[in-house]
């Protein structure tokens, strides 16, 4: 985060740099408004750029056992640009390495999931997927409670992708 501010930062007094040169350039013939209204323009297009890129540059930076399995795009009023191209804010991600075999339910398999937001730290949760009947569901608690499983088909990206795997 503190790398963005300082691109943002930089990118105002590029912006407004450009400006100055051009002005003294043209005889100071711009008007006197015009640096700032740079400035804060291209502080709006470095912001706009490092949010729509973000999801490039983390996914890109997974290890190669990472698989994402769902993305979330977002759009909010504050952001009237995502109106027209929404940009993604949060990613689940696979960790194909960590798939493994339930000793106990040969149909079911465990594996650890990764849950990257754009302003969050990661989470990582492990989860279980039965393969023959299609449905996921969180480990309890440990606590002796029931598992809530959630028949979701064979079809759901998440059980694709874990019953693809081969285990171990």
């Amino acid at each position: 985060m503190f790398l963005e501010l300082m691109a943002t930062i930089f990118a105002g007094f590029a912006g407004a740099g450009v400006i100055l040169l051009i002005d003294r350039a043209s005889g100071r013939r711009l008007p006197r408004w015009l640096a700032p209204v740079a400035a804060g323009g291209a502080m709006l297009a470095a912001t706009i750029s490092n949010e729509y890129s973000w999801y490039g540059r983390t996914s890109d930076a997974l290890p190669e056992a990472f698989a994402v399995i769902e993305t979330v795009e977002e759009t909010a009023p504050w952001r009237p640009w995502t109106y027209l191209a929404p940009y993604t804010e949060r990613f689940v991600a696979l960790d194909a390495a960590s798939v493994r075999q339930n000793t106990v339910r040969p149909d079911e398999r465990l594996a650890d999931l990764f849950f990257f937001g754009r302003w969050s730290p990661v989470r990582q949760v492990e989860i279980r997927v039965d393969c023959a009947r299609g449905a996921r569901a969180l480990p309890g608690d440990g606590a002796g409670s029931d598992v809530v499983w959630q028949e979701v088909g064979p079809d759901d990206a998440l059980v694709t992708a874990v019953c693809r795997e081969t285990v171990a």
